[in-house]
């Protein structure tokens, strides 16, 4: 299962060729122990939502530097 604290960076994969990944910051887990649902401010449009992850979202720790997408790409 995901887990995610505050300050982690939450990506998520494009869902069509050619999309983009949408990041966004964790600022709370609203489930036991880290787990989803998720509060994330979102990068692209800095909208907070509720956030539950899919299987292709990647959780990065809010220690580590997570570099922006390349152009229409994916995350490296």
């Amino acid at each position: 299962m995901t887990r995610a604290e505050p300050g982690d960076r939450i990506i998520v994969p494009a869902g069509q060729v050619g999309g983009h990944d949408r990041d966004g910051e964790v600022l709370d887990a609203r489930g036991p122990g880290g787990t989803p649902p998720f509060l994330v401010r979102w990068s692209d449009d800095g909208h907070v939502s509720l956030f539950f992850p899919g299987p292709d979202t990647v959780v990065h720790d809010g220690s580590t530097r997570v570099p922006p997408p390349a152009p229409g790409g994916r995350w490296g």
